[in-house]
């Protein structure tokens, strides 16, 4: 048999085992910023994540739910569109890194840990800081307009 024009990873499962699997991972990465697992799952959810990003910094309700679609939880999309796609508006693509870390003791299968290559920690972006910043500056003013 060849295999010929097939594309992706299989992972001995069925093709819904197999979605399941890769919006977990993806999920885990958005929720926790970094995952750990074999390498080529990681190679696996990286273009995955990737388009998903793509999708979240557009931030546009089709985009939107197309991102909740594909991920596991509501609460991660809602993180991923809000808090994580500002942070990240710098770079265009390439926004995962993939790092082999150890190889496990039972089947002594490589590792390998995804994760952000921005630090998600530091980024200034938020949309809370930007809003009372806007309701500063007309007050000042009509204090000096009130003493002219």
């Amino acid at each position: 048999m060849h295999r010929h024009g097939y594309q992706g990873r299989k992972f001995h499962r069925e093709r819904d085992q197999r979605n399941a699997l890769i919006k977990g991972l993806a999920d885990s990465l958005v929720k926790y910023e970094s995952v750990e697992t074999t390498l080529p799952k990681a190679k696996e959810i990286v273009p995955y994540v990737e388009k998903l990003i793509t999708k979240a910094k557009k931030g546009d309700l089709h985009n939107r739910r197309q991102v909740i679609a594909g991920l596991q939880t509501l609460s991660s999309a809602h993180k991923l569109v809000d808090e994580i796609a500002p942070k990240l508006h710098g770079r265009t693509s390439g926004h995962l890194r993939v790092e082999r870390t150890r190889l496990r003791r039972g089947d002594n299968a490589q590792l390998a840990r995804v994760s952000f290559v921005d630090d998600l920690a530091e980024a200034p972006v938020t949309k809370a800081a930007d809003k009372p910043a806007k309701a500063e500056k007309p007050a000042a003013k009509a204090d000096e307009k009130g003493d002219k």
